[in-house]
């Protein structure tokens, strides 16, 4: 249930207690890094997971914290509270509300909810003030894209666009990571390894599927890249096709997006209107082969954008290569950006 709480504290508090659900986990630890690293006015830090995870030590200026199992009553005097993703979400996140928190959620259970906003900061950052105690996190290609195009939809206007995502196996968690180390090292050995997280071998190959099938045999993850688009950039009826793929790459999602536009940018312009966006990085001169790689945007929290061409099949259309570290700005910095819109707005249910 979403609801306002019963909080009663001062909206002129200097610090916020923070609770992290998933503490011990890929996108867990990047909130805690973030945290430090934006110098947010964390008061007291809780941090939550499972019961497995438990005891477990974490650093954050300075300080040890031990991990707690989560419970109902853990966010009791909790301000904001940051889900890592997971089931976590459904079981908790109404408990979180109910005692007075708000909710950054990075899971996928609330962000089509009409009652909740989805916000990606730079884009469309007056929807956090709405929320009613949880705000969604969107999917972090999602992210990645709607930070390319959002300032191409202001200059001129989006018909139509087409994406294929190349995403790195850190998206699937820590698990991920070990089974394409694990499947390399076994593949150049002579060997086998099953493969367990992925359907297919990831090690050397490319796999055109993330997350389950649905209607019209596209996968929920690439329905995640086209709803949600919609809904933050408020455009219900944006035709928007989407390919997602899995490719042997440890940390940073790589997108190719093709854009049909009602108005015409040509590349000078389109140039200009994305660098001058806040956390976009325009890296594109093809006379030195510069332009935007994973190995570049990892532990980044820019956006890089390349290979900016011109679509001459259309009158009015732009091809983009579009980079960025899905664990950050994908995720964690994303969520931490939310909670300093709450912050800086005084956007608390509870205290209205």
């Amino acid at each position: 249930m979403i609801g306002a709480g019963k909080k009663t504290r001062s909206s002129e508090l200097s610090s916020y207690n923070v609770a992290i659900v998933g503490a011990s986990g890929a996108v867990g630890g990047e909130l805690v890094k973030i945290l430090a690293e934006r110098d947010f006015p964390v008061g007291k830090l809780k941090c939550l997971a499972t019961s497995r995870s438990q005891g477990k030590e974490i650093g954050f200026r300075g300080r040890v914290y031990q991990v707690e199992e989560t419970r109902r009553d853990s966010f009791r005097g909790v301000d904001i509270a940051l889900f890592a993703g997971g089931a976590a979400s459904l079981e908790f996140a109404s408990a979180a509300v109910e005692l007075g928190a708000v909710v950054i959620d990075n899971s996928s259970h609330f962000r089509l909810d009409p009652r909740v906003p989805l916000v990606v900061p730079e884009v469309n950052p007056e929807d956090a003030a709405w929320n009613e105690g949880i705000i969604a996190n969107p999917n972090c290609s999602t992210i990645i894209m709607v930070m390319a195009l959002a300032p191409v939809h202001r200059a001129a206007g989006i018909k139509r666009v087409v994406v294929s995502t190349y995403q790195a196996v850190s998206g699937a968690g820590a698990e991920g990571l070990s089974e394409l180390r694990n499947q390399a090292e076994a593949f150049l050995a002579g060997r086998q390894y099953p493969s367990r997280v992925f359907p297919y071998q990831i090690a050397f190959n490319l796999i055109p599927h993330i997350d389950v099938f649905q209607e019209q045999g596209y996968t929920r993850e690439e329905w995640k890249m086209v709803l949600e688009t919609r809904k933050i950039m408020h455009e219900p009826d944006m035709r928007i096709s989407a390919t997602t793929v899995r490719v042997p790459v440890f940390r940073s999602h790589s997108e190719s997006i093709n854009v049909e536009t009602f108005a015409k940018l040509d590349v000078a312009a389109a140039h200009k209107v994305l660098a001058e966006f806040p956390g976009v990085v325009v890296t594109d001169d093809p006379a030195v082969k510069s332009y935007p790689m994973p190995l570049d945007a990892s532990d980044r929290d820019e956006v890089f954008v390349g290979r900016v061409r011109e679509d001459p099949t259309v009158d009015c259309g732009l091809n983009l290569w579009v980079v960025a570290d899905q664990l950050r700005k994908g995720a964690a910095t994303n969520a931490v950006q939310i909670a300093e819109l709450v912050v800086r707005g005084n956007h608390f249910p509870s205290r209205r």
